[in-house]
């Protein structure tokens, strides 16, 4: 690899290395010796020649608490410079600069590609020192693609060897340079997985819930939880583990965001092609309870497809609350397809519509007329719902009792029992009509007993219609009297709540209707006149005259 003379010759290494240069004219390996071992100062006195006596921390000559070295030893020593007049001297750089000339020996025929994974120790005018297996490093700034704010001291970075000067013991390294080339090999492998048909397999690195994280050829992609398999969305960790290996396909890579997709289902044959190609809507197949949802259940087909089952597709049963009433997780049911989808990928179906239809089997065991025993379901405003027989009917609020002015919610409770009269089945709409008030006894059927046609009544005006007027009689009995049976009355001047006489001119017990007529009663009292006029035997027609007058 070649190195990049452009960017060195921005930090004018010359410069850089002239600093170097000339601390090595003064710096000197020396081999001196352990004069006295201070404890209680934590040094050691180390003679370098010329009567000198160098400090030296005990620190770089310590192991593990103990010391390495003792008085009267030999040891070899870095002298750096002098403080005070008395030698600067390093064991430690002694060691470093061993490690760097090893490093050097081992490296600088065939430095290319390498790699090192050091500590940023000291930053300078220059650039950077980093540190790695005791060997120092040296990074230019132009090549640490750090900003000026960036805190660098202490962080671990990787780097590439760019420059080895074994002459000078120096070896420089480069971010920017890793940078560039991880770049470049990245966009190599994305272009190569981004051609039509490409099929490579992966190690996952991390696993979250919207998807996996997986590496290819060093390269990051993310396979959505959608692109795990055909059956829609899925947990990931349900499936897969850290470190498992799968066979993946990229199917788009966004090149603002640098965001690679991949894709574990775009491997597989796609199965909604044997769908479309072996099910049709109707079809009767055999499904696995995989997942059950308050609104419905999941159902697996056994070929990486589920199937929806709708909480209204479970049973005829109108007042299904809880799918887990009918059906459990692994349990083999019989469907029928009702909906295939291959564009959006929906495949519904059915439980009920294998079943008998409630409304069938009720046909043929029930009748009209027929006196039933039903539960009370619900309770609304115009009736209640009976349950007979695995179906619904209706007792509206006008059949349950001969008094008009009760409603079912006013005596019925949800769960109660109550006889009733099947008075309707309408086989097209599938609706039932019930009666209750037909089983009990009517209260004009007790008012024929004891009234007939020509009787003549009392009651109150309960309502003004324009057709006539409805009275009530007693025992809770309805009357009409219609407009052209009011004369001699005149209607205008009648009022809700007044008394008035009648004659009844119809008792219809079939229909539970009774009809007054005034007119019929003002007939009937002049034939009664006339009746008396004609008896000559007791009186004379002027006595029956003033009598009927007086």
């Amino acid at each position: 690899m070649a190195f990049d003379n452009e960017s060195f010759e921005e930090e004018n290494f010359a410069e850089m290395f002239a600093a170097t240069e000339k601390q090595q004219e003064t710096s000197r390996i020396v081999e001196g010796e352990i004069v006295e071992i201070q404890e209680d100062e934590d040094r050691a006195l180390v003679g370098v020649g010329e009567k000198l006596e160098g400090i030296l921390s005990l620190d770089e000559i310590r192991e593990d608490g103990k010391l390495t070295f003792n008085t009267g030893d030999k040891i070899k020593v870095m002298v750096t410079g002098y403080y005070n007049e008395r030698p600067k001297i390093s064991y430690k750089r002694v060691l470093e600069l061993q490690k760097t000339i090893e490093f050097i020996d081992a490296n600088k025929d065939d430095y290319e590609d390498l790699i090192i994974e050091g500590v940023i120790t000291k930053k300078n005018r220059g650039g950077y020192v980093l540190e790695a297996d005791d060997v120092s490093f040296f990074m230019p700034r132009s090549l640490a693609a750090f900003k000026e704010t960036d805190e660098v001291i202490g962080r671990k970075i990787k780097a590439q060897v760019v420059k080895i000067d074994d002459a000078e013991n120096s070896i420089v390294v480069s971010r920017r340079k890793l940078f560039n080339e991880e770049r470049k090999k990245k966009k190599e492998i994305i272009d190569q997985l981004m051609a039509e048909g490409t099929v490579v397999e992966g190690i996952i690195k991390k696993i979250t819930s919207y998807g996996m994280f997986v590496d290819v050829g060093g390269v990051d992609g993310l396979v959505h939880y959608n692109e795990i398999s055909y059956k829609g969305p899925v947990n990931p960790s349900k499936l897969y583990k850290d470190g498992d290996t799968v066979t993946v396909k990229a199917i788009s890579y966004d090149k603002d965001k640098r965001h690679l997709s991949l894709s574990i289902k775009a491997v597989l044959s796609d199965p909604w092609a044997e769908v479309e190609d072996e099910l049709d809507e109707g079809d009767t197949i055999t499904v696995t309870v995989s997942n059950i949802e308050a609104y419905g259940v999941f159902v697996d087909l056994g070929n990486d497809i589920e199937g929806f089952l709708h909480i209204s597709e479970i049973t005829w049963d109108k007042n299904v609350k809880n799918p887990n009433d009918y059906l459990t997780v692994g349990q083999e049911i019989d469907v029928e397809v009702i909906e295939i989808n291959s564009k959006t990928h929906k495949l519904r179906v059915s439980l009920k519509r294998l079943l008998p239809k409630p409304f069938d089997e009720f046909f043929k065991n029930y009748k009209e007329g027929d006196v039933v025993t039903g539960t009370v379901t619900s309770l609304t405003d115009f009736g209640a719902f009976v349950r007979i027989g695995g179906v619904e009917g209706l007792l509206h609020n006008q059949d349950i009792s001969w008094d008009k002015n009760v409603k079912c919610k006013d005596v019925l409770k949800s769960g109660e029992e109550i006889e009733v009269k099947i008075t309707k089945i309408s086989k097209d709409d599938q609706k039932i009509s019930l009666n209750r008030k037909t089983l009990l006894e009517s209260p004009i059927d007790t008012f024929a007993t004891t009234h007939k046609a020509n009787s003549i009544v009392t009651g109150t005006i309960r309502d003004i219609k324009d057709f006539g007027v409805f009275v009530s009689l007693d025992d809770g009995v309805d009357a009409l009297i219609r407009d052209e049976d009011l004369t001699p009355l005149v209607k205008e001047e009648l009022e809700i709540g007044q008394e008035i006489e009648a004659a009844i001119a119809v008792i219809d017990t079939k229909r539970d209707r009774i009809r007054l007529s005034v007119k019929k009663l003002d007939y009937i009292k002049n034939q009664a006149i006339l009746e008396e006029i004609n008896d000559t035997d007791s009186h004379s027609l002027g006595d029956l005259i003033k009598d009927k007058f007086n």
